[in-house]
């Protein structure tokens, strides 16, 4: 097995999704999470 040193561990690039792209499916969720629960209960306003 090969040590890596500082500048090698620098240039590894990790991950193949990003932290926007779980940022924005999250949002995805949430707003259909609210869109059927909208559905399922409707709420009256005050």
């Amino acid at each position: 097995m090969h040590k890596l040193n500082d500048s090698e561990m620098m240039n590894i690039n990790g991950g193949s999704i990003s932290v926007g792209a779980v940022l924005l499916i999250t949002a995805g969720v949430t707003l259909v999470a609210g869109i059927v629960d909208g559905i399922i209960r409707p709420l009256r306003c005050n």
